[in-house]
C-alpha cells in the first residue's frame, strides 16, 4: 500500500472524519487518496490561517479531533496562529505538513523551513525520517493529541514519501491514559476547606469544557452554595441562567466580580491555569483559602498560592469533591444571594448601554437583540476584539459546547473559520459566527469557503469601522486622536461584499430589525451575512464596567 493511502486509513481508523487545508503541489497525494474515500471529507479554506481556526472550531463544538494538512514553510507558517491557539486551550488537533525531502533539507528547496520552527506552537512536533516508519509515528501523534491536557500535534512527512510503496511498520495498539484517578487525601483536605467556608466562591475555566465536566461542576456548586464565576475560556461551562452564576472573568471584568471574589472567604478555582489574562496579571484579591484543581503541574503556585494544589482531570476531582461534601455540614447559607446581587450590579452597570433603539447600536444592546434571536441551543463562535469582551460578559450561554471562543491567545479572525469547523463536525445545528469588521476582514475570504461548501452557517458582523478598542486606547492614555484607526471615511459594505462572494446578505439597524432579521437567516437554508452597525465611539467594556 502506497504511505498516502496508509496516512487516511490510519485517519479514519481512529474515528478522523474531516480534514481541513488547501491543496499544494506536494499535498496531493493526500487528497488524492481522501477524494478516493467515503468516510473523509476536504474541506479547503482560502487561507491556511483559517485553516487551524477551522479544524480548532471543530474539535472545540463536538469534543473531538480534526485533522489539517497545508504545505510547508508558507502554509505552515500561516497555520501556526491556529496551532498556538489550539495550543494555550488544550485542544486536539492533528496538523499534518507535507514536508521538504530529506535530501534537499539545507540546500533551500521551495518553501524549506527547518521543522524545528514549530516546535513553541504544538504539544509535540514529530518528523518522519522514514517513510516506513510513517504510519507508527501517525499513530503516535494522534496518541500524543488526545493524551491529557490535549493539544495540537503537528507530524511533518516529506512529500517523496507520501506515493511510496514500502512496507510500513505497524504501531501496536494503543490505549490513551486515564486520569480518572485522585489524590483522596488532597480531595478531603478540600472539603473540609470548602465545607467550613461561610462565603465560597467557584472559580471554573476551560478544563470543565475538556473535561466534560460541567454537571460535576453544578453539583459541587449547588452543594457547597457557591457562586460560580467562569473564565473567559470557560464561559458556558456553567449557565449564565443558573441562580449561582455571578459573571465571567476577562478583560472586561468589573468591580462586582472582583468585589465578590475578594469578599469571599474560600476559593475553589477548577480547570483553570489562573493565567494573567483571567486575572488582570493576578491583580485580583483571592482568598488565601484556595483549593486549586488543574492538569498542568506547574501551573499550581503561578500568580496565587494554594492552601491545597490538586494535579487531577476536572471532573474525577469534583466528582470525589462532591462526594465528600455530602458527608460534611456546609456552613455557606447566602450563596444564591450572593450571585443575585452580583449579577444585579453587572446589570446596573450594563443598562445605560441597553435601550438604544436606533443605529448606531452599542454592542450591548446588538447582543442583547442577537441573543433573542439565536436558539438557545445553537453553536456560536466568538471572535476577539472589543465587542467580544461585551459579549463575555452581556450575551448569555448555556452549555460548554455550544461557544467556541479564543482564550489566551485572543487571536482575531478566527469567528468565521471556528463557526466553519462547527458546522462541519455538527451538521444538524444552528451555527451562528459573531464578529467585528475587524476580524472580519482579516478572515473575509472564508465567506467564499461557506458559499462554496454551501455551510448552513449565519454569519453576523457588528460593524463600527474601527479598531475601536485601540482607538480608544490610543484617545484616553496616549496624545492620538478619537476614533484614531477607524475607517469611516471609506466603510466596507458588508453587505455588497458577502454577496459577490456568494451568500445572501443582509443589513439590520434596530433591535427589532436584528431580531427578525437574524432569525430569519438561521431558519433559511443556506449560508447569509447580516451586517449590524455599532457605534465607534461607546464604552470599551474594561473602562465602563470599573468606573
Amino acid at each position: 500500500m502506497e504511505v498516502n493511502e496508509a496516512i487516511i486509513d490510519r485517519l479514519t481508523e481512529n474515528g478522523i472524519d474531516t480534514m481541513f487545508g488547501i491543496p499544494g503541489k506536494q499535498s496531493l497525494p493526500l487528497n488524492e487518496a481522501i477524494a478516493e474515500r467515503e468516510e473523509i471529507e476536504f474541506v479547503m479554506a482560502r487561507h491556511e490561517t483559517a485553516v487551524s481556526h477551522q479544524a480548532w472550531g471543530y474539535a472545540e463544538s463536538s469534543g473531538g479531533i480534526a485533522a489539517t494538512v497545508v504545505i510547508p514553510g508558507p502554509g505552515d507558517m500561516n497555520a501556526m496562529n491556529g496551532l498556538k491557539n489550539a495550543l494555550n486551550d488544550c485542544v486536539p488537533l492533528l496538523h499534518v505538513a507535507v514536508e521538504t525531502e530529506p535530501e534537499i533539507r539545507g540546500g533551500d528547496g521551495i518553501h524549506e523551513t527547518p521543522p524545528d520552527t514549530y516546535d513553541n506552537v504544538v504539544k509535540e512536533n514529530v518528523t518522519v525520517e522514514t517513510p516506513e516508519s510513517t504510519v507508527a509515528e501517525l499513530q503516535r501523534a494522534i496518541d500524543v493529541a488526545l493524551t491529557p491536557p490535549k493539544g495540537p500535534v503537528r507530524i511533518g512527512i516529506p512529500k517523496n514519501f507520501l506515493k511510496m510503496d514500502v512496507p510500513l511498520a505497524e504501531p501496536a495498539p494503543t490505549e490513551l491514559p486515564a486520569v480518572d484517578g485522585v489524590p483522596a487525601g488532597k480531595v478531603e483536605e478540600a472539603a473540609e476547606l470548602l465545607a467550613d467556608a461561610e462565603a465560597p466562591i467557584v472559580v471554573a475555566g476551560g478544563g470543565v469544557r475538556a473535561a466534560e465536566a460541567s454537571e460535576e461542576l453544578r453539583a459541587v456548586a449547588e452543594r457547597l452554595d457557591a457562586p460560580v464565576v467562569v473564565t473567559y475560556k470557560g464561559k458556558a461551562v456553567f449557565p449564565d441562567d443558573h441562580e449561582l452564576s455571578a459573571g465571567t472573568l476577562c478583560g472586561g471584568t468589573g468591580t462586582a466580580v472582583k468585589e465578590l471574589i475578594a469578599g469571599s472567604d474560600a476559593a475553589l478555582g477548577v480547570g483553570t491555569d489562573f493565567d494573567a489574562v483571567t486575572t488582570h496579571m493576578w491583580s485580583f484579591a483571592v482568598p488565601d483559602d484556595l483549593v486549586h484543581v488543574t492538569l498542568e503541574a506547574s501551573d499550581v503556585g503561578t500568580g496565587y498560592e494554594p492552601a491545597v494544589g490538586i494535579v487531577a482531570d476536572a471532573g474525577a476531582t469534583l466528582g470525589a469533591l462532591d462526594e465528600a461534601l455530602a458527608e460534611r455540614s456546609i456552613a455557606s447559607a447566602d450563596g444564591v444571594e450572593r450571585a443575585r446581587a452580583t449579577r444585579g450590579a453587572i446589570a446596573d452597570r450594563l443598562e445605560a448601554l441597553r435601550g438604544i433603539e436606533e443605529a448606531p447600536l452599542t454592542s450591548v444592546a446588538a447582543l442583547d437583540a442577537l441573543r433573542e434571536a439565536i436558539p438557545r441551543d445553537a453553536i456560536v463562535g466568538i471572535d476577539a476584539g472589543g465587542f467580544r469582551l461585551w459579549a463575555l460578559i452581556a450575551f448569555p450561554t448555556y452549555e460548554a459546547r455550544d461557544l467556541v471562543t479564543p482564550g489566551s491567545w485572543a487571536t482575531m479572525a478566527s469567528g468565521l473559520p471556528s463557526a466553519i469547523g462547527a458546522k462541519t463536525a455538527n451538521p444538524d445545528r444552528d451555527v451562528v459566527a459573531l464578529t467585528g469588521d475587524g476580524g472580519l476582514l482579516m478572515c473575509i475570504h472564508e465567506l467564499h469557503t461557506l458559499a462554496d461548501e454551501d455551510l448552513d452557517v449565519t454569519v453576523v458582523v457588528l460593524d463600527n469601522s474601527d479598531y475601536a478598542i485601540i482607538s480608544e486606547e490610543a484617545g484616553r492614555s496616549y496624545r492620538m486622536d478619537e476614533g484614531e484607526y477607524g475607517w469611516e471615511g471609506t466603510p466596507v459594505d458588508y453587505v455588497a461584499v458577502a454577496e459577490g462572494l456568494g451568500l445572501p446578505a443582509h443589513r439590520a439597524e434596530t433591535p427589532d430589525e436584528i431580531v427578525e432579521t437574524v432569525a430569519s437567516a438561521i431558519d433559511a437554508d443556506g449560508p447569509a451575512l447580516v451586517e449590524i452597525p455599532t457605534d465607534p465611539y461607546e464604552p470599551q467594556s474594561g473602562v465602563h464596567m470599573n468606573e
